[in-house]
């Protein structure tokens, strides 16, 4: 039987920069000194005299330089997704529930009592023991579609099984609710910790934010009193998303306008391989046509950039033209999804609060493996009926959205606009086109992928998988030019791109 097991956010310390304050004063100093100013030369005088007046002056980049790694344990999916993750300036390891099993339900319970209680704890128990049920019901149809794979990568029968459970927990996860917490490794600089405490407010669950980064403050605080007192922070209380009126109609509106897609392009730059080859041209005088030019910074067997894993082309005077470009999607996939897809922070996106437009239906995705098992796919519809259920009992009783949202599963559709630079939409498309990634992500990003190269067909001529990239290379290895090594997907994906289907 499933143990419910309420959890609060909890804190520890893990690393952090000796004397953060001093660090900050004397980079600081640095500035107007003929001398390297280290944080063992600054004084009393000047702790008093400049740190406050710099910070309260906007002149923040010395507070970026004290760095503190947090060791987080029982925040949920959903602070992660909408607070932690929804800024670009952030480093995070966190357990995953593609792989690991969740026995028990782990959970953030909000500050609600009595019939409440009693709903939110029935639907939690209800949706993990729909979570057991599914991933065992998907396990024998896993097994059956890896067999064949697993034996070209050499597996036997007890490996394949175990690559067969995790696909099934990793499909089975869509019907967890987002109060599910996680472990995580979370670093941030101190000026980051101070807008923490600034916007702790502005998401969606400004309760648990609270208790989190008061936690946080707490900890560092303990360490280093006077980067926390010197320079206070208060929470805002005047939240600008909580003074607008909300739309109607929201869901139905945008999904109208996807016209079939799970992503569609909807802005570029109409003279977007002119203008990349033009600042190859402007970076390192380069001479040829837009097309050889284009060609020579984007065919991995010119360019053996493309064939790093490190990522290193914002280092590139010659790769840095493509960041001149920008392409905007309208994409709707699952909170499960997204959580993953925002990891990609140089592609921001207007993600939305599910306070403000979460559905009275059911609203979600169902995965392709689900919905080809009756029995499965019956669990599934009945759990998503359930936890919608619980959400809008909660709030026809007069408990917040806030809280009420928590029981929305993973699977819950979240639709955004999103953005990037030609450069950094390159690097995720090569990791999300592996077939080992998750395959909503995969199959949105081939989505974008196609679009962008029917307007342009010189820059996206390339882009595919890491294996496609490296695939003129000779690797004496059964995975070829795959860079994930014996976790590769078993498919020579590198031979038949972009027609090979992927079959998982």
């Amino acid at each position: 039987m499933t143990n419910f097991t309420p959890q609060k956010p909890s804190v520890k310390l893990i690393a952090h920069t000796d004397h953060a304050f001093d660090l900050s004063i004397a980079s600081a100093r640095t500035c107007y000194s003929p001398k390297l100013i280290v944080p063992a030369d600054v004084t009393d005088g000047q702790r008093e005299r400049i740190g406050e007046a710099i910070y309260e002056a906007g002149h923040h980049t010395p507070f970026q330089h004290p760095t503190f790694v947090f060791g987080l344990t029982g925040v949920s999916r959903q602070l992660i997704w909408s607070f932690l993750h929804s800024h670009p300036f952030y480093n995070s390891e966190q357990s995953s529930q593609r792989y690991v099993v969740l026995d028990d339900a782990n959970v953030y319970v909000p500050p609600i009592e009595g019939e409440a209680l009693n709903i939110y704890r029935d639907a939690v128990l209800k949706a993990w023991d729909a979570y057991e049920k599914i991933s065992e019901l998907l396990k024998e149809d896993n097994f059956r579609m890896m067999s064949s794979i697993g034996r070209i990568k050499g597996q036997n029968d007890k490996q394949i099984r175990t690559d067969s459970e995790k696909k099934a927990i990793e499909n089975g996860r869509y019907v967890l609710p987002i109060c599910a917490t996680a472990n995580l490794y979370h670093t941030i600089s101190g000026l980051v910790l101070k807008r923490y405490v600034r916007m702790v407010n502005a998401s969606d669950c400004p309760t648990e934010a609270r208790e989190l980064v008061d936690a946080m403050v707490s900890a560092v605080r303990a360490v280093d009193p006077d980067f926390v007192d010197r320079i206070g922070e208060d929470a805002m209380e005047d939240i600008l998303e909580n003074s607008m009126p909300g739309k109607e109609n929201y869901a139905q509106k945008f999904d109208a306008d996807l016209d079939g897609h799970i992503s569609k392009l909807i802005s570029y730059d109409q003279d977007a391989e002119k203008i990349v080859a033009d600042s190859v041209r402007e970076a390192i005088g380069a001479r040829g046509t837009d097309e050889e030019i284009l060609d020579m910074i984007l065919n991995p067997e010119k360019n053996s950039y493309l064939l790093e894993t490190l990522n290193n082309w914002t280092l590139s005077p010659a790769m840095r033209g493509l960041n001149n470009i920008s392409y905007i999607f309208k994409k709707k996939i699952s909170h499960s999804a997204d959580s993953q897809e925002q990891r990609h922070r140089m592609n921001p996106a207007s993600r939305p609060m599910l306070t403000r437009v979460h559905t009275k239906d059911p609203d979600y995705h169902i995965p392709v493996v689900v919905e080809k098992n009756e029995q499965a796919a019956t669990l599934y519809r009945d759990t998503m009926k359930m936890l919608w259920d619980a959400k809008n009992r909660l709030i026809e009783m007069g408990v917040a959205s806030e809280f009420a949202c928590y029981l929305l599963p993973n699977a819950v559709n979240v639709r955004f606009t999103q953005s990037g630079s030609f450069l950094h939409l390159l690097h995720k498309w090569r990791l999300r086109l592996c077939f080992n990634a998750q395959l909503e992500i995969y199959d949105a990003s081939r989505d974008e992928v196609e679009q962008v190269a029917s307007v342009h067909p010189n820059l996206a001529k390339y882009i595919g998988p890491p294996c496609l990239n490296r695939k003129h290379h000779k690797f004496d290895r059964l995975e070829g030019p795959c860079p994930e090594g014996t976790r590769w997907c078993g498919i020579p994906v590198w031979n038949g791109w972009p027609g090979v289907k992927r079959p998982f």
